[in-house]
């Protein structure tokens, strides 16, 4: 043992020892510790599933870190008074700890931390775990220093840990939902947190599942198996985003020849890029988690929400069968594949006129992998209030056509019409035996009539040239600089005349 004042880790979200900057930097006397902090889990973006999914992470990572020599120190309470008192305790004057893009609670906690750190001459260092860059000028060039981190060397973990001196105060039992008076959550199809899982998740994709993941992510009932199912163990940091484009280049080159495969990795690729495009969005402003990132938006919709649609939505009872049944199986598993959360806030946001404000903080309590850097870009761009990106508003009916074709998701998930034919099921309105036989509403809206006054709305908007000149400013902060993507307004809609309706999209001109 070793009287040398250790480094305190400050374990946020990044629960893994593997291709951790932070503790390969930090040396062989640390101080690792996680603070619970309830006033976090008190708010209405976090939830139950999320708290379940982190204890079974914690509880990998004090194991993990005890072979290493010292378990993980964890608290609960306010971070700065905590923080205070081990750094006290210990005579610690360094701190370490990952750059955080989480939401503004967590950014105003580390603005608290940072002001005591300075007051009492303890240096706190924050380092990147990702491709996001702090304090970014400019996009331009973005991209490379992304790729340039991602191909970097993974940091090395180290061989052992000096245990500590004497033995410190540590909650032996993590406290369950209640302990934290989290609401009521049940989630029984929800992933496991643990290292093992998400080595497993890793591992399968790469070898088996992944091999249709190209054309079989969009589709709910393919998805579930296809798709990497990586999002929660990257969003908690079990999983570094670069060990896992380092094993994707590995899976490259074991399925060479494979047409396959390669077109699957190549998008898989692009995803992992496109996180953390949209993540340094919400780094670069963190004002897109309360405030429409384009202002012409602001009062467009009712920021006091219609609390029948709003409930409707919540529970998968808008009478619309797949948006309920998506609804449905998102509250089951706290997982949905990409296109179906799109279709989801693209219903609530124009068929229903909700203001994302209230939606959002829903979908980000249902969301196991909620990761504030993509949800809260991602929520304003499917509601069409970024002022950059194409407006979509999704054709729920034709989606469950496309995507569940025999029917077999909606009659899993939302079986009140398991009697209703196939021909009915996705418009159960239409079946002569009448939607009154079933236990199941009718549709809270009329589509094609919400669809058009939502679109002539957005539009209408657009085409004010004050609007524009905005646009073009939010482009140049935060549009990416790869070719065709995230246009500006006015390119849009310069663009927008005479072109085919997209198929996912109600009478839309784009």
């Amino acid at each position: 043992m070793s009287n040398i004042a250790p480094v305190l880790i400050w374990f946020k979200r990044d629960l893994r020892i593997a291709d951790h900057p932070a503790l390969a930097a930090a040396g062989a006397h640390v101080l690792p510790v996680y603070i619970i902090e309830p006033d976090y889990w008190a708010l209405t973006d976090t939830s139950a599933r999320q708290w379940a999914f982190t204890c079974e992470a914690l509880e990998n990572l004090r194991a993990d870190l005890a072979m290493l020599g010292q378990p993980l120190i964890i608290r609960k309470g306010d971070a700065v008074e905590e923080l205070a008192r081990l750094c006290k305790a210990y005579r610690i004057s360094q701190m370490v700890s990952h750059e955080e893009t989480g939401n503004g609670w967590t950014f105003a906690r580390d603005e608290r931390v940072a002001a005591w750190a300075r007051a009492h001459g303890v240096e706190w260092v924050e380092l990147p775990q990702s491709g996001v860059v702090r304090r970014l000028r400019s996009r331009d060039g973005w991209q490379g220093l992304r790729n340039r981190f991602m191909r970097a060397p993974l940091a090395q973990t180290p061989p052992a840990i000096a245990p500590l001196a004497r033995e410190t105060s540590t909650l032996e039992r993590l406290p369950d939902a209640r302990g934290l008076r989290l609401a009521p959550d049940p989630c029984p199809h929800r992933q496991s947190g643990g290292r093992q899982a998400a080595e497993q998740a890793l591992s399968s994709f790469l070898a088996t599942r992944g091999a249709k993941y190209r054309v079989a992510m969009s589709s709910p009932l393919s998805a579930e198996r296809a798709c990497s199912r990586l999002s929660p163990y990257i969003a908690f940091g079990v999983l570094s985003v670069r060990q896992v484009e380092q094993a994707r280049l590995s899976a490259r080159a074991d399925h060479m020849g494979d047409h396959d495969w390669q077109q699957s990795l190549s998008s898989f690729a692009k995803r992992l890029a496109w996180r953390d495009h949209f993540m340094q969005k919400l780094e670069d402003e963190p004002a897109m988690e309360y405030n429409c990132l384009h202002p012409a938006h602001e009062g467009l919709r009712p920021r006091e929400a219609d609390a029948t649609r709003l409930r409707a939505w919540e529970m998968g009872e808008t009478g619309v069968p797949f948006v309920d049944a998506c609804m449905r199986y998102l509250r089951a598993t706290g997982w949905l594949n990409f296109r179906m959360r799109a279709m989801l806030m693209s219903f609530a946001s124009y068929h229903l006129w909700l203001d994302w404000r209230n939606t959002g903080p829903i979908l980000a309590r249902l969301f196991t992998d909620y990761e504030p850097g993509i949800h809260w870009p991602q929520v304003q761009m499917q509601s069409g209030t970024t002022g950059i990106n194409t407006i979509r508003i999704y054709n729920p009916v034709k989606q469950g056509f496309d995507q569940d074709s025999t029917g077999q998701f909606i009659r899993k998930w939302v079986p009140e019409l398991a009697s209703v034919p196939l021909q009915h099921l996705h418009t159960p309105w239409t079946w002569a035996n009448g939607i009154s036989t079933l236990r199941y509403p009718e549709p809270i809206v009329d589509l094609a009539k919400a669809a058009a006054a939502a679109r002539n709305t957005l539009w209408g908007l657009r085409n004010e040239s004050n609007f524009r000149q905005t646009a073009r400013a939010i482009s140049h902060k935060h549009g990416s600089r790869a070719s065709g993507n995230d246009r500006s307004s006015s390119a849009v809609i310069r663009k927008a005349r005479g072109r085919t309706p997209h198929p996912d999209q109600l009478r839309l001109d784009i």
